[in-house]
């Protein structure tokens, strides 16, 4: 639902958190997903924007960048700010996506940065077994009420469903079976 009140405008949309139980150690989660999901290789963008690179030229180096689709745009280490409260739960969140994607929104609807890249979390459960968090991607792009925006949106679902897959941890139904 969209409500419009002089000049601001409200969007009323649902949520969908997954979380997923890896059943996998945190530390040895941690490791498998930030080997598949590397840092953005900011040396190469840079040089890039330098170089007023052509859209084909980022593209490929976007795809040799995100082996799976995603690169990590940035992340925090939750545990270590966190634990000087005196908690003790092992955190970190990501901000992962691929900006050759979301140009593909950004086209349509700039506001789309607020969602891209998307925001995820591993942390620790009470066993030691590291859980992965992540709003679905389909229903955030979807409340665009921009049919090209939610296709995306749905495509990344299907990109977060086979990470998890190579990551070799359930792969939530909700990602294949995208609204």
């Amino acid at each position: 639902m969209t409500i419009q009140q002089d000049r601001v405008i409200e969007v009323v949309y649902e949520a969908h958190r997954l979380t997923v139980d890896t059943g996998v150690a945190f530390d040895e989660f941690r490791w498998r997903y930030e080997d598949a999901v590397p840092a953005l290789d900011r040396a190469v963008f840079d040089r890039l924007i330098q170089e007023s690179a052509d859209w084909a030229t980022v593209l490929g180096a976007a795809d040799r960048n995100a082996p799976h689709g995603f690169v990590i745009f940035w992340s925090l280490d939750n545990t270590e700010i966190m634990g000087l409260s005196g908690d003790s739960w092992r955190s970190v969140q990501y901000l992962m996506g691929n900006h050759t994607i979301a140009q593909r929104m950004f086209h349509h609807d700039p506001a789309v940065m607020e969602y891209a890249p998307l925001r995820t979390t591993i942390y620790e459960d009470e066993a030691g077994n590291a859980r992965f968090a992540i709003d679905q991607p389909s229903r955030q792009f979807a409340a665009f009420g921009n049919p090209a925006i939610a296709e995306v949106g749905v495509e990344l679902d299907r990109k977060v469903a086979s990470l998890l897959g190579f990551l070799e941890v359930p792969v939530p139904a909700q990602l294949l079976d995208s609204v």
